[in-house]
């Protein structure tokens, strides 16, 4: 649990420029936290993405450097892993989780607990993210234009290629952070969702995904250059033979759900999904898995309210490059229970903390969630799933690693586990398969023009 006697002005990055802010601004809605005063911050004692550039106190978390902007020798997605010398420091298991236990979410103390052999090895502290010079430049500049609406979540203002809420003073500012963090302009990768099954195997579900991040853009001043699209994604079905060229079409508002199409090669026919969203179940999980988990979390935050509960120094999966080396097959990676703890690696970070609640009129299977997301990246690396009746239900676990080539750190795999089920379910792995292009968007290889349900439509009449 948190320890709120640690949750210092410091900790919280909330400084007297941002206290003026949210008191002139209101309780909803109006100018976001950051105002001059702390823009001057960004780059002084906070770095140029707003997080704190210090070393914990004790060293353990060491001061931020600028992080692995630039490709080592022979540097390629899934070939190399710039931290491979690193050893263990420990490892946490059930014999000793209660001793590490105020620095674990409550859902990782649950799968030690509950899974004879899983555990967590502990390795140094690499600060290894960061973000292009262009992005560090906007979000000084931009730093206090974006714009929460009267509801509470919609984002009426916001830059391209910048931070929203560099310093942020509430869980929602938290949350747009994370859902427009830097991730370059588009990518196109093969991602496999892969399960379990009771009786022995692994079954696997292959997609081609092509995603577009419109405000990655630093064209983009504002929301009317996108259409207050947030992202543009699409999906492939190459595998299974019985479901291969269905294609998802989705696009991610700043303002409103999403939309989605699907295309069904069996009707050659191009349908509108409206219940392609929120909870609904992922087809071919068995129900493990919702839609809004994909990528930890998309779509409307109009569900939830989002209570900012402060910063903690948390073990996270971290530098996760043995999850895409491409030496390994999926068979190496997936246990029966549990992906193999061999192939993840965890360090202490700081991390913000955010509670969300099911809105008194609104409703979700999960009533409640809490999501950890990394200061120094802004990504979303765990996830807590609570049932209506306050019990831990699922646990949702990320990965991050830092890629050179976008000057950014980007994570695909992760894994869903239900510890009422005892089953489990992953998905983005990208180890078995060869298309991992980070810079599809950049280089014209995605554009826009392909996120369309016409396209869908001429794609699939192929």
């Amino acid at each position: 649990m948190l320890n709120h006697k640690k949750l210092t002005p410091r900790t919280l990055c909330i400084g007297i420029g941002t206290l003026a802010a949210v008191l002139s601004a209101g309780v909803a809605g109006g100018a976001g936290a950051a105002g001059t005063s702390d823009a001057a911050r960004l780059g002084a004692d906070l770095t140029p993405f707003g997080a704190e550039k210090a070393a914990s106190k004790d060293g353990s978390i060491p001061a931020w450097s600028g992080g692995l902007s630039k490709a080592p020798a022979g540097w390629k997605p899934g070939h190399l892993d710039p931290f491979k010398e690193d050893k263990p420091l420990f490892s946490i298991d059930a014999g000793n989780v209660d001793k590490y236990a105020d620095k674990l979410p409550e859902g990782q103390v649950a799968l030690i607990k509950a899974y004879k052999g899983y555990r967590l090895d502990v390795y140094p502290t690499r600060r290894s993210c960061t973000f292009p010079d262009v992005v560090a430049e906007r979000t000084r500049k931009y730093a206090g234009s974006a714009r929460i609406g009267s509801d509470g979540w919609k984002l009426e203002q916001v830059a391209g290629a910048s931070i929203p809420f560099p310093v942020p003073s509430n869980g929602i500012e938290v949350m747009w952070n994370y859902k427009l963090r830097y991730l370059g302009e588009g990518r196109q990768v093969d991602i496999s969702l892969l399960m379990p099954e009771k009786g022995g195997g692994i079954s696997e579900f292959k997609q081609r995904a092509s995603e577009l991040y419109p405000f990655n853009n630093p064209k983009v001043n504002g929301p009317a250059d996108t259409g207050n699209i947030e992202a543009k994604l699409m999906y492939e079905v190459l595998s299974p033979s019985s479901r291969a060229g269905e294609m998802y079409l989705i696009h991610s508002f700043l303002d409103k759900p999403q939309d989605a199409w699907i295309y069904f090669p069996g009707q050659r026919r191009v349908r509108r999904a409206p219940s392609f969203a929120y909870d609904n179940p992922i087809a071919g999980s068995d129900n493990l898995y919702f839609v809004d988990q994909i990528n930890m979390f998309t779509g409307a935050l109009d569900r939830y309210d989002f209570k900012l509960l402060g910063k903690q120094e948390i073990y996270l999966p971290y530098n996760s490059y043995k999850l895409i080396d491409k030496s390994r097959k999926f068979k190496d990676l997936i246990g029966p229970s549990y992906v193999n703890r061999d192939a993840m690696r965890y360090e202490l970070h700081r991390a913000w903390v955010v509670e969300a609640t099911v809105k008194s009129d609104k409703r979700h299977s999960f009533a409640r969630r809490k999501f950890y997301i990394d200061e120094d990246s802004w990504a979303l690396l765990h996830v807590d799933m609570y049932d209506a009746k306050g019990s831990l239900w699922r646990v949702q676990e990320g990965s991050i690693w830092a890629a050179p080539d976008i000057q950014a750190c980007t994570g695909l795999e992760y894994a869903m586990y239900d510890l009422v089920a005892n089953r489990y379910v992953v998905d983005g792995f990208t180890a078995g398969n060869e298309m991992l292009d980070l810079t599809a968007g950049k280089e014209g290889r995605v554009k826009d023009s392909q996120f369309t349900a016409d396209e869908l439509r001429r794609r699939g009449e192929r």
